[in-house]
């Protein structure tokens, strides 16, 4: 904003280390919210003076010297609207009439989306069949057995090589039998699975649907990415978990929150903090539901996530600092942490996590992948 110093607004040095800005942050946010008697102007320009000096490109062009710009007043707080037939003042609370927007997210801006190969062919593992290596011993084994048919043998000879062409000759049929039996169990997988990406129906309500869609669009791009809505505990029989991604041998665990607009942030020990103040009005299961899966799948990498939308008309905003177990995420954000996190291994599927996480859809069967 022009007529702002930032380092003058949050009472930083331009030297400033990255945490000690957002150190100074926070403790501001405490007592410029307007929820703590400051504006929302004021608390806009804290806002827009960390997202510049936090980001290395933003606040190199921000030192930049420069003409003095003429003073800006910061804007006058909104008026807060009247409810139709009481007359009372109404600036808090979820609005029953307010409907939150679809998530729109630029994938050319995020990084891992220039890292993926859309045309992969997804690989699951682990491998069921034999291979190549069987099939080339046997060959050559079967080869070298037929040898002796150009010669003439003497009785002992022979009758050292008749059981060994038998023995080879049964070991031929049972790897014949094994490799039947596995093109079965890939058949029988395929039928079952390949072609699927969708597992369960998201909830009724109006968040639930919104991450769906957000799985759905933007996730998807990465070949290998399973979904899974309403999941249960393992002994559960009720659906604890509103959505998952499994990709590759890494897992995420997903909450839908409609939450009140604000600023939404973990301080150093995981504690959920909105606009500077304790954040009281949003419980979470995750973290348990990270441990109830960890012990079902425990060569998985399990993570959490909740994605938090505006219960009313205003902007939710969460800290870039997703260093958390369950950490509070824009739809945006989750895209862009999410993604780069699972395009590490873009386009493979671990068999055994996706049968054992279909087991605990517990919302409906299974929806055919878009």
């Amino acid at each position: 904003m022009p007529g702002i110093d930032y380092y003058e607004l949050l009472g930083v040095t331009r030297g400033a280390s990255a945490s000690e800005i957002k150190s100074a942050y926070r403790s501001l946010a405490k007592v410029m919210h307007p929820d703590a008697g400051g504006t929302s102007g004021g608390f806009r320009l804290l806002q827009e003076a960390y997202e510049t000096l936090k980001d290395p490109v933003r606040r190199a062009d921000y030192d930049r010297p420069a003409a003095p710009p003429p003073p800006v007043r910061p804007p006058a707080r909104p008026r807060p609207r009247r409810t139709g037939h009481t007359g009372r003042l109404r600036d808090f609370g979820d609005d029953p009439n307010y409907t939150a927007p679809r998530p729109r997210v630029d994938l050319g801006s995020m990084d891992w989306w220039h890292r993926i190969d859309l045309g992969q062919r997804v690989r699951y593992v682990p491998a069921t069949g034999l291979g190549h290596a069987p099939a080339a011993a046997a060959i050559g084994g079967w080869l070298v057995l037929l040898i002796p048919l150009t010669m003439t043998l003497s009785p002992l000879l022979l009758a050292i090589w008749l059981p060994l062409v038998a023995a080879a000759g049964y070991g031929a049929f049972r790897l014949a039998r094994r490799y039947l039996a596995l093109a079965r169990v890939e058949r029988a997988f395929a039928g079952e699975y390949d072609g699927n990406t969708i597992f369960g129906r998201p909830g009724e309500n109006r968040r639930e649907r919104l991450t769906a869609g957000l799985l759905t669009e933007y996730l998807t791009q990465l070949p290998g990415v399973r979904i899974f809505h309403g999941l249960s505990w393992p002994g559960s029989v009720f659906a604890d978990v509103d959505h998952a991604l499994l990709c590759g041998r890494r897992l995420v665990l997903i909450e839908s929150k409609s939450w009140l607009p604000g600023h939404y942030y973990c301080d150093e020990d995981g504690e959920l903090w909105r606009n500077g103040h304790p954040f009281r009005g949003g419980a979470s299961q995750l973290l348990d539901s990270i441990d109830r899966f960890a012990e079902l799948l425990p060569w998985l990498e399990i993570r959490g996530a909740v994605i938090v939308y505006p219960s009313r008309a205003g902007e939710v905003t969460c800290d870039d600092d997703l260093d958390f177990d369950v950490p509070p995420m824009t739809p945006e954000q989750f895209v862009r942490e999410i993604g780069d996190w699972l395009a590490d291994d873009p386009a493979t599927v671990d068999r055994e996590a996706l049968r054992a996480l279909v087991r605990q859809v517990v919302s409906e069967v299974r929806v055919a992948g878009a």
